[in-house]
């Protein structure tokens, strides 16, 4: 089994995936959209790579404010965990997001990542450490 990660923005969603001994997270693609609202081929893309990577469990990012609050894309982020467990049959743990987008940034300017190429990877990336953060704490908790 193995679990995958999902950065779920406006118009696009970030997608890793876990290597089959849940220790890292890599990522695999990005899905895009149109519009916010038009998600059926979204559902399709995470559905058919769920079957690919024979997922067991899926992460996604939840976009909390910096204080800790709960903003108008945490409930956007809620209705679409329903629509995926719905389309996939699985479960989705929500996973604190907050940094990962800093996060992502700063290993793009250690790279030295620039223009268009950090647009079509920052999400990638993204989904990447919300896999990775979540897979830290889960082995953490294995040790406790």
């Amino acid at each position: 089994m193995r679990i995958l990660g999902l950065d779920y923005g406006s118009k696009t969603v970030g997608v890793a995936v876990s290597d089959p001994l849940l220790l890292t997270a890599q990522g695999v693609t990005i899905l895009r959209r149109e519009q916010e609202n038009k998600l059926r081929r979204t559902l399709a893309g995470i559905e058919e790579l769920c079957k690919e990577y024979e997922v067991g469990l899926i992460v996604l990012g939840y976009p909390k404010n910096m204080n800790n609050t709960e903003g108008v894309r945490c409930e956007k982020t809620k209705e679409f965990k329903e629509m995926v467990e719905k389309r996939t049959g699985l479960t989705v743990v929500l996973e604190d997001e907050r940094m990962t987008t800093m996060m992502a940034d700063r290993a793009m300017n250690e790279g030295d990542i620039r223009g268009e190429d950090r647009k079509a990877i920052v999400d990638k990336l993204a989904a990447t450490f919300i896999l990775q953060s979540y897979l830290d704490r889960r082995k953490d908790k294995e040790k406790e």
